[in-house]
């Protein structure tokens, strides 16, 4: 079965490519950032991808619009079915990386498994945003 790949944002490429500024372990915004995409990947999981976006940083909207949002990641997520199981793999605090503006950023990824794809790494990657609030700034399936 080919890769799938869904790249939202700019973060999302820098996140995998680990060309960011790794700074010491920030525990309290691991924790946060967490929370925060576990609570996001619960929306695409149940197909609420409209709200998916309505809960991303302002970053990844200014990315993608909404309807360009839902249109990307259906086709994606749809075929691989139900997520089976979600396992946090790693994560990382960052708060430089090229191409997007300097802030808090972890990268996250789990080893996943859906109905249809017995082994997938998922990044999310949770920003603090403009509002103090932490929320997804991309996402990225392979």
């Amino acid at each position: 079965m080919k890769n799938y790949l869904l790249i939202v944002s700019v973060v999302a490429v820098i996140c995998i490519t680990g060309c960011g500024t790794r700074q010491a372990s920030n525990p309290a915004a691991e924790t946060a950032a967490m929370k925060a995409a576990e609570s996001w990947l619960a929306l695409v999981d149940k197909g609420e991808y409209g709200k998916s976006w309505s809960e991303a940083a302002g970053y990844f909207k200014g990315a993608v619009q909404e309807e360009k949002w839902e249109g990307m990641i259906r086709p994606i997520r749809k075929p691989l079915g139900k997520v089976l199981s979600r396992k946090v793999k790693g994560k990382q605090y960052m708060t430089s990386m090229p191409g997007a503006p300097d802030g808090e950023y972890v990268i996250i990824q789990f080893d996943t498994s859906f109905e249809k794809k017995a082994a997938a790494i998922e990044t999310v990657t949770p920003v603090l945003d403009d509002d103090g609030k932490w929320r997804v700034s991309g996402y990225f399936i392979k």
